[in-house]
């Protein structure tokens, strides 16, 4: 069957409307998306397990009526299990892992009637804000090849900034989607703490830390994508409360007059460059104009417990990642692991039980300090990324021998984006702005806890205000290799 032709001229809500008006079928956005995967994958290697008869089975059995039905969508290597795939999690000692069950997020998104039709990199274990891991190879930023697509999510990305697909499955403990986003010009939300299970395999992830979301294109898919998901499992040992009403209706709503703070400040005293600083004073410049009250005030937050929380919570859970394969019988050695991963892990020998309390402790602690700046201000907009764009490649490298160079140079890069999963709280990177060279340059704003829908209410109203649906990289104005 023939690809269709306008694919994309759409997000994911649009080429869902179109099948079921019948002015298109899933077969041809299958079509649509794997000729590009085939023709621009090669520049950037985000996609690593192509699933395309996995994806043409899935329509011929016939696709759920969900409100995302014939959608092509791409599950990150790292969770999201997808029954009888391997889940290699971008690392040698899991590549031969393969779940026999999908997740429930999964269920979910196949009920939505999404076509799965590949996985995409991801670095090792997810502990880096670049994708580059030893087992597939480094994925390139679609705006810039010698640069990062971010990561742990850089795959999914960097396909979505090649407009491989509209949308693509994400997942972040530290900025993994945020990171990503700001670095390939996309939206990038991450939810509230377990808006989204993690059933049936994890209560939480990293501690609390990590959540699963998406990358897309527009607003509105962010919202369609967390409505098909959201929810609580069986078994979770907690949950957010659900939403008034759905998130894609909050798309376009009047979000009132909001009262936003905005903050050059990083919290671990990373100096911020000037086009993040730029794009941001342009962002809080236009949500004035917009009828917003807006002023510049810092969170009174305990900052410098920010960087060191995140690393007890992650070595203490590396530590158990790598002894919890679960064919093998043992855990990882030295040489099955990239070097980081390996000494992040052996930092977990420094954290005692009453460190790991500690941790979580002061993790609540900033949870608390949040809402109570919160009580005066409905969002709070951020730089996106402290260096404004993606570095390049080899910068943030997991081979390195110095780990505490290496997470310093993570913080350096990204030092807005931990503090909201420490927090709990929702956030999005919108990709309001670009440098001179017309390289993304995002802006990061936050809601309070459980409060997606006032996010969703500002952020359409931002993208409505400064369109970025048509800005797109060279390597997708191109048409070689597609019909």
């Amino acid at each position: 069957m023939a690809a269709f032709a306008d694919y994309e001229k759409h997000d994911a809500v649009g080429l869902a409307g179109l099948v079921a008006r019948g002015e298109t079928a899933p077969e041809e956005l299958l079509e649509a998306a794997i000729e590009r995967v085939e023709a621009r994958n090669g520049a950037v290697n985000a996609v690593t397990n192509r699933l395309y008869d996995y994806g043409r089975q899935a329509i011929a059995d016939g696709l759920p009526d969900g409100p995302l039905k014939g959608v092509p969508y791409l599950l990150k290597d790292l969770s999201a299990s997808l029954a009888g795939c391997p889940t290699t999690r971008g690392c040698r000692f899991f590549e031969d892992v393969v779940p026999g069950e999908d997740s429930e997020l999964v269920r979910r998104l196949k009920r939505a009637g999404v076509v799965i039709f590949g996985r995409t990199n991801t670095c090792e274990l997810g502990l880096s804000l670049t994708c580059e891991p030893q087992l597939h190879g480094a994925t390139k930023n679609p705006w810039d090849t010698a640069r990062i697509s971010g990561g742990s999510s850089g795959g999914a990305a960097a396909a979505v900034g090649a407009r491989m697909l509209p949308a693509a499955h994400a997942s972040d403990g530290f900025g993994s989607i945020r990171a990503p986003a700001a670095c390939c010009g996309l939206v990038g939300l991450k939810p509230t703490r377990n808006r989204n299970t993690m059933a049936p395999f994890m209560g939480e992830g990293l501690g609390g830390l990590s959540t699963e979301h998406a990358v897309t294109l527009s607003v509105r898919d962010s919202a369609a994508l967390l409505d098909a998901t959201c929810g609580p499992g069986a078994g979770d040992p907690y949950s957010a409360a659900p939403p008034a009403r759905p998130f894609l209706e909050e798309v376009g709503a009047d979000p009132g007059r909001l009262r936003i703070a905005f903050t050059r400040r990083a919290p671990n005293g990373a100096e911020v460059g000037a086009d993040a600083l730029r794009v941001l004073e342009e962002t809080a410049s236009l949500a004035a104009d917009l009828g917003h009250r807006v002023e510049e005030a810092d969170p009174a937050i305990d900052g410098e417990a920010v960087v060191p929380t995140f690393l007890t919570l992650m070595a203490a859970n590396t530590a158990v990642n790598l002894a919890s394969h679960p064919t093998a019988g043992r855990a990882a050695r030295e040489d099955e692991v990239e070097r980081i991963t390996w000494l992040s892990a052996q930092m977990a020998g420094r954290v005692s039980g009453a460190d790991y309390v500690r941790a979580t402790q002061a993790m609540h602690r900033l949870g608390r300090q949040m809402a109570a700046f919160h009580a005066g201000y409905d969002l709070l907009l951020t730089p996106g990324l402290a260096t404004g764009v993606a570095v390049e490649l080899g910068w943030l490298d997991m081979m390195m021998e110095d780990v505490d160079e290496y997470w310093r140079r993570v913080f350096a890069f990204s030092p807005f984006t931990v503090w909201f999963n420490i927090t709990g709280q929702p956030a999005v990177m919108l990709p309001v702005g670009t440098n001179a060279d017309g390289l993304p340059v995002a802006v990061q704003a936050v809601a309070p806890y459980g409060d997606e829908a006032a996010l969703f209410r500002f952020s359409a109203q931002l993208e409505a205000a400064r369109p970025w649906f048509d800005r797109r990289p060279a390597i997708a104005e191109g048409k070689a290799g597609i019909s």
